[in-house]
């Protein structure tokens, strides 16, 4: 059979087992297996363990359950709720200040904790039902967490960017560094809109009201004295001093990035422990599960994912996929548009984890024909794996959400996160233009990067 037959095949296959309902990682194993018996020397199937050893290990690799280990310290304790609580007071003078602290909230817990669906539940599980008691909508609240909690995988530490880098073999503080500025960028566009969105909402409420309706909760205002608004700091700084220390060991040459996931980890334990004093073995249990559970199914995933990618590889099937593209001869920026669009089809089925590692291998080589910044185009990339988390149909925040808060309807959460796939649509076109948002920190702190 042809490479190009043999790849169609590959391609229907993962499909069909992957709609049967079979979870990702045993599902593209199976895949993997099947096609090496019968297309490569029987020997090989003797040495499938020890492929996936190999292209396991990694150093790198080493830090994604250490960091998983510092976020499940910090989302199974009351770090979230306090950090939440915390942004509200002082920022509860803005109009809509409360969707804006949600979002800081997220975006602060998202660098603390790496996982977009541990952001959604612990800033969700506060920040939610506040909103809900002050008249906002139900879509305009689900939408604000489904979309800070995606945050997760583009602000460090991310475990998304940890893969891409070792897929596209770049420097990991580099990719770290060029995701912070667009992180910000999607931050304050998330933080214009709510506020946005509010005075919408006020303005409708406040008409009624002047109509001889009933004072909608919206239309109430808190308020803290300045007594208050301190005496809510002393939980939330050491968990920031906390990711301050952790991005200096790392990027000041302190320490290796899973030397970093290790201090993270300890010292967040640490700290959970002299604070919300989780120290005893019943309190450490669920934390240790959380970690031993996400590591095992993430790198379950890494490692069937990388079979799956050799398998490709062996069978020149990723080569010939990326020869064909090439071949086309496509402006940059139609080559460019073109993967984007592919990686928001398969953002309708799989998740980030996946769509890397079986993707790298045929994306990579065209765009560095072409002259493509990896660093950059990792960002932009993890930027539209984010629309993949809060777009259906899989949109595993929108699932979140729905479990944090189900007596807001499916319908509703959708829509209000539409917007905010709208604004990370507009942050790629941005960062297409002005490529320097991602670029400028990691030249900045470790110099211009002579490779592409």
């Amino acid at each position: 059979m042809s490479v190009f037959g043999i790849g169609l095949a590959y391609g229907i296959a993962t499909l069909v087992i992957m709609f049967s309902g079979m979870p990702i990682a045993f599902a593209l194993g199976a895949v993997a297996v099947v096609f090496m018996g019968i297309y490569m020397p029987t020997a090989s199937l003797d040495t499938v363990t020890q492929n996936v050893y190999e292209e396991m290990a990694s150093i790198t690799l080493l830090s994604i359950p250490l960091f998983i280990l510092k976020g499940a310290a910090i989302g199974k304790s009351r770090a979230g709720q306090d950090l939440y609580s915390a942004l509200h007071a002082w920022l509860h003078r803005v109009p809509g200040g409360l969707g804006v602290a949600n979002v800081f909230a997220c975006a602060l817990f998202a660098a603390m904790a790496g996982s977009s669906p541990a952001t959604c539940s612990a800033i969700g599980s506060a920040g939610i039902p506040e909103m809900r008691k002050r008249g906002y909508s139900g879509g305009f609240a689900a939408g604000i967490i489904a979309a800070g909690g995606t945050l997760g995988i583009l602000l460090p530490p991310s475990i998304t960017m940890i893969l891409f880098a070792v897929a596209a073999e770049k420097s990991l503080g580099r990719l770290f560094l060029a995701g912070i500025g667009p992180g910000l960028l999607l931050v304050s566009l998330f933080g214009f809109y709510a506020v946005y969105r509010f005075r919408r909402e006020y303005a409708a409420a406040e008409a009624i009201y002047k109509n001889g309706g009933p004072e909608a909760p919206i239309l109430a205002r808190d308020e803290y004295t300045l007594a208050e608004r301190f005496s809510v700091l002393p939980r939330v700084i050491p968990f920031v001093l906390l990711l301050t220390g952790v991005m200096i060991a790392l990027y000041g040459g302190y320490a290796t990035p899973s030397e970093t996931a290790g201090l993270g980890g300890l010292l967040a334990l640490a700290l959970i422990a002299a604070i919300y004093s989780v120290w005893r073995p019943s309190d450490l249990a669920p934390i240790m599960k959380s970690t031993i559970r996400e590591s095992t199914m993430l790198m379950m995933i890494i490692g069937m994912s990388l079979l799956y990618s050799y398998v490709m590889s062996y069978l020149h099937i990723s080569q010939s996929v990326a020869e064909s593209i090439v071949a086309m001869h496509l402006p940059r920026w139609e080559l460019l548009f073109a993967i984007l669009v592919m990686v928001v089809v398969l953002g309708f089925f799989l998740p980030p984890v996946s769509i890397i590692l079986m993707t790298a291998p045929i994306i990579l080589p065209p765009l560095r024909a072409a002259n493509f910044d990896i660093i950059w185009f990792g960002v932009v990339m993890t930027i539209v794996m984010e629309m993949g988390l809060i777009h259906p149909p899989v949109g595993l925040n929108i699932f979140v959400i729905r479990n944090v808060a189900p007596d807001i309807p499916l319908r509703e959460v959708i829509w209000g996160t539409l917007p905010f796939v709208l604004l990370m649509m507009f942050a790629v076109l941005l960062l297409c233009f002005v490529p320097g948002i991602s670029t400028w920190l990691p030249d900045l702190v470790m110099g211009p990067d002579g490779s592409r």
